[in-house]
C-alpha cells in the first residue's frame, strides 16, 4: 500500500509523492543458522530477522561468493536489510543482497580487498531483517 505523503503542483500538473510502507511481524522471533561446507552453502532459517553465522573457508583478496537463504517467510516484493555483526577479519568484507523471490534471498559475501591482499578467513556473523510491503 502507498501512502500519499506530499502533494504539489508542478506546470499545473498535481504531482503525487508516494511513499511504500514496509513493516515487520511485531509477533517476529529471531534464531540463528551457521553455513556448513563452503561459503556457498545455502541455509535455511524461516523467520522475518535472524542470524547467519558463514563458514570460515578463505574467500580471497578482490573474490566473492554467493550463497542462498531459504526463507518461507520472504516474498518477491519484500526488502531484505543485511549487516556484518562480527566474525570478519579480513578489513574489506561486504554483505550485500543480490535477488529476493518468494520462499528465499541469496547474499554476496565480497573481500574487497586488493590483489594479493588479506585472504578473508572468519565466520562472519550476518544479521538480517526482511520488510514486507503493505
Amino acid at each position: 500500500m502507498a501512502t500519499l505523503i506530499k502533494e504539489r503542483r508542478v506546470n499545473n500538473k498535481k504531482m503525487e509523492v508516494l511513499a511504500q510502507k514496509y513493516t515487520t511481524n511485531p509477533n517476529a522471533t529471531t534464531s540463528t543458522v551457521t553455513q556448513a561446507t563452503n561459503r556457498t552453502t545455502a541455509v535455511e532459517l524461516n523467520t522475518t530477522a535472524g542470524n547467519i553465522v558463514t563458514d570460515a573457508t578463505s574467500l580471497a583478496a578482490e573474490a566473492s561468493a554467493n550463497f542462498t537463504v531459504t526463507n518461507d517467510k520472504v516474498k518477491v516484493g519484500d526488502v531484505v536489510v543485511l549487516n556484518i555483526r562480527s566474525g570478519s577479519n579480513g578489513g574489506n568484507t561486504a554483505v550485500s543482497v543480490v535477488t529476493v523471490a518468494d520462499g528465499s534471498f541469496v547474499i554476496k559475501v565480497s573481500n574487497h580487498n586488493a590483489a594479493a591482499g588479506t585472504a578473508e578467513t572468519g565466520a562472519i556473523i550476518i544479521n538480517f531483517i526482511v520488510l514486507g510491503v503493505e
